[in-house]
């Protein structure tokens, strides 16, 4: 059986989404941990940043219902 990348990802955009994003996360499981660890490295070291962002005042931050409320302002336009 030979399938190319793009006739299995054809299939995987057929399944409903319950079953794509149980694939996701099998497929995310799946990569090499040294790897992940890299990329936990940067998640930590772009989470400090956005504290100290917040903490020194160059951004502000919203309140959640705010948020949604501009989110659902936008997707209405």
């Amino acid at each position: 059986m030979n399938i190319s990348v793009e006739q299995i990802a054809d299939e995987a955009l057929s399944l409903p989404s319950e079953a794509r994003a149980l694939l996701a996360d099998r497929l995310v499981e799946s990569l090499d941990p040294a790897e992940d660890g890299y990329v936990r490295q940067l998640w930590v070291a772009e989470a400090q940043r956005r504290i100290e962002d917040v903490r020194s005042g160059r951004v502000a931050t919203v309140a959640g219902a705010e948020a949604f409320a501009q989110v659902r302002a936008a997707i209405a336009r």
